[in-house]
Protein backbone atom coordinates (compact mmCIF):
# COMPACT_ATOMS: atom_id res chain seq x y z
CA UNK A 1 0.00 0.00 0.00
CA UNK A 2 1.17 3.12 -1.41
CA UNK A 3 1.11 6.75 1.16
CA UNK A 4 2.04 10.56 0.39
CA UNK A 5 3.74 10.34 3.57
CA UNK A 6 7.28 8.98 5.15
CA UNK A 7 7.88 8.13 8.96
CA UNK A 8 9.52 10.87 10.36
CA UNK A 9 13.32 10.04 10.54
CA UNK A 10 16.44 11.59 10.88
CA UNK A 11 17.28 12.21 6.92
CA UNK A 12 13.82 15.00 6.95
CA UNK A 13 14.89 18.21 7.15
CA UNK A 14 12.10 19.89 9.79
CA UNK A 15 14.05 23.23 11.07
CA UNK A 16 12.29 25.51 8.36
CA UNK A 17 8.82 23.90 9.09
CA UNK A 18 6.78 26.88 9.65
CA UNK A 19 3.12 26.78 9.22
CA UNK A 20 2.38 29.83 10.64
CA UNK A 21 1.05 28.60 14.68
CA UNK A 22 4.02 28.45 16.76
CA UNK A 23 2.70 25.19 18.69
CA UNK A 24 2.76 22.92 15.62
CA UNK A 25 6.27 24.99 13.92
CA UNK A 26 7.73 23.91 17.36
CA UNK A 27 6.77 20.51 17.98
CA UNK A 28 8.02 19.25 14.28
CA UNK A 29 11.14 21.27 14.83
CA UNK A 30 11.91 20.11 18.92
CA UNK A 31 9.79 17.28 19.92
CA UNK A 32 8.28 15.50 17.18
CA UNK A 33 11.51 12.97 16.86
CA UNK A 34 11.73 12.46 20.77
CA UNK A 35 8.02 11.34 20.57
CA UNK A 36 8.93 9.02 17.93
CA UNK A 37 11.32 7.58 20.23
CA UNK A 38 9.32 7.34 23.10
CA UNK A 39 6.56 5.52 20.84
CA UNK A 40 4.66 8.29 22.01
CA UNK A 41 3.03 9.00 19.03
CA UNK A 42 4.19 7.78 15.23
CA UNK A 43 4.76 11.39 13.12
CA UNK A 44 4.34 10.81 9.51
CA UNK A 45 6.02 13.71 6.89
CA UNK A 46 5.01 14.99 3.49
CA UNK A 47 8.48 15.78 2.01
CA UNK A 48 9.72 17.01 -1.54
CA UNK A 49 12.99 15.36 -2.78
CA UNK A 50 14.82 18.02 -0.63
CA UNK A 51 13.86 16.37 2.11
CA UNK A 52 12.19 19.21 3.64
CA UNK A 53 9.20 18.81 5.72
CA UNK A 54 6.02 20.52 4.04
CA UNK A 55 3.37 19.13 5.76
CA UNK A 56 3.11 16.97 9.11
CA UNK A 57 0.56 14.52 11.38
CA UNK A 58 1.09 12.15 14.34
CA UNK A 59 -0.87 9.39 15.37
CA UNK A 60 -1.44 7.52 18.44
CA UNK A 61 -3.52 5.39 20.98
CA UNK A 62 -6.22 7.27 22.82
CA UNK A 63 -9.34 7.16 24.96
CA UNK A 64 -12.33 8.75 25.70
CA UNK A 65 -14.32 8.30 28.63
CA UNK A 66 -17.81 6.67 27.86
CA UNK A 67 -19.73 10.04 29.07
CA UNK A 68 -18.12 12.29 26.58
CA UNK A 69 -19.61 10.32 23.26
CA UNK A 70 -22.38 11.83 22.10
CA UNK A 71 -25.70 10.29 23.53
CA UNK A 72 -26.84 8.58 19.89
CA UNK A 73 -23.57 6.85 19.78
CA UNK A 74 -23.38 5.76 23.30
CA UNK A 75 -26.47 3.67 23.45
CA UNK A 76 -25.18 1.29 20.70
CA UNK A 77 -21.61 0.81 23.33
CA UNK A 78 -21.89 -1.44 25.92
CA UNK A 79 -21.83 -0.05 29.30
CA UNK A 80 -19.12 -1.87 30.80
CA UNK A 81 -16.59 0.54 28.83
CA UNK A 82 -15.64 3.03 30.72
CA UNK A 83 -13.27 4.25 28.27
CA UNK A 84 -13.72 3.78 24.65
CA UNK A 85 -10.54 3.14 22.74
CA UNK A 86 -9.76 5.96 19.52
CA UNK A 87 -6.96 6.54 17.27
CA UNK A 88 -5.83 10.37 18.18
CA UNK A 89 -4.61 12.31 15.32
CA UNK A 90 -3.08 15.02 17.57
CA UNK A 91 -1.52 17.26 15.26
CA UNK A 92 -1.96 18.14 11.30
CA UNK A 93 0.23 20.92 9.62
CA UNK A 94 0.80 22.75 6.22
CA UNK A 95 3.51 24.61 5.80
CA UNK A 96 2.98 28.13 5.14
CA UNK A 97 4.98 27.78 1.51
CA UNK A 98 2.23 24.68 0.89
CA UNK A 99 -0.98 25.85 1.37
CA UNK A 100 -3.83 26.37 -0.86
CA UNK A 101 -3.27 23.16 -2.78
CA UNK A 102 -5.41 20.62 -0.80
CA UNK A 103 -2.09 19.27 1.05
CA UNK A 104 -4.09 19.46 4.49
CA UNK A 105 -6.72 17.76 3.16
CA UNK A 106 -4.57 14.95 1.74
CA UNK A 107 -2.83 14.55 4.60
CA UNK A 108 -6.30 13.98 6.89
CA UNK A 109 -7.10 11.92 4.04
CA UNK A 110 -4.04 9.57 4.88
CA UNK A 111 -3.81 9.93 8.19
CA UNK A 112 -7.88 8.10 8.28
CA UNK A 113 -6.42 5.82 5.98
CA UNK A 114 -3.61 4.40 8.40
CA UNK A 115 -6.37 5.16 11.68
CA UNK A 116 -8.95 2.43 9.29
CA UNK A 117 -6.08 0.02 8.88
CA UNK A 118 -4.93 -0.01 12.00
CA UNK A 119 -8.09 -0.44 13.52
CA UNK A 120 -8.55 -3.74 11.91
CA UNK A 121 -5.81 -4.94 14.06
CA UNK A 122 -6.04 -3.00 17.33
CA UNK A 123 -10.00 -1.83 18.62
CA UNK A 124 -10.30 2.10 17.66
CA UNK A 125 -14.13 3.33 18.09
CA UNK A 126 -13.01 6.81 16.32
CA UNK A 127 -10.45 9.11 15.32
CA UNK A 128 -10.46 11.81 17.57
CA UNK A 129 -8.69 15.45 17.23
CA UNK A 130 -8.35 18.52 19.36
CA UNK A 131 -8.06 21.62 17.67
CA UNK A 132 -5.97 24.38 18.46
CA UNK A 133 -8.47 27.18 17.26
CA UNK A 134 -11.29 28.14 15.51
CA UNK A 135 -9.55 27.72 12.19
CA UNK A 136 -8.88 24.10 12.85
CA UNK A 137 -12.33 23.06 14.38
CA UNK A 138 -13.74 24.53 10.98
CA UNK A 139 -11.43 22.78 9.10
CA UNK A 140 -12.34 19.16 10.79
CA UNK A 141 -15.46 20.04 10.63
CA UNK A 142 -15.90 20.51 6.98
CA UNK A 143 -14.96 17.43 6.99
CA UNK A 144 -17.25 15.37 9.29
CA UNK A 145 -15.93 15.43 12.68
CA UNK A 146 -18.42 15.80 15.69
CA UNK A 147 -17.88 17.87 18.49
CA UNK A 148 -17.41 15.86 21.79
CA UNK A 149 -19.74 17.11 24.73
CA UNK A 150 -17.98 18.83 27.61
CA UNK A 151 -14.33 18.49 25.78
CA UNK A 152 -13.66 20.23 23.18
CA UNK A 153 -12.64 17.48 21.32
CA UNK A 154 -14.01 16.00 18.13
CA UNK A 155 -14.10 12.68 16.44
CA UNK A 156 -15.43 10.73 13.57
CA UNK A 157 -16.74 7.40 13.99
CA UNK A 158 -14.47 4.64 12.48
CA UNK A 159 -17.93 3.33 10.47
CA UNK A 160 -18.26 7.05 8.97
CA UNK A 161 -13.77 6.59 7.85
CA UNK A 162 -14.73 2.61 6.57
CA UNK A 163 -17.00 3.88 4.59
CA UNK A 164 -14.33 6.09 2.78
CA UNK A 165 -11.87 3.68 2.11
Amino acid sequence: MSFLTEALDSSHIKKEFSCGKEMLDNYIQKQASQDVKRKLSACFVFVGEDKIVQGYYTLSNNGIPLEHVPESFKKKLPRSYTSIPTTLLGRLAVGKKFKGNGLGKLLLIEALKRSYLISKEIGSFAVIVDPIDEDAENFYSKYGFIKLPDSGKMFLPMKTVQQLF
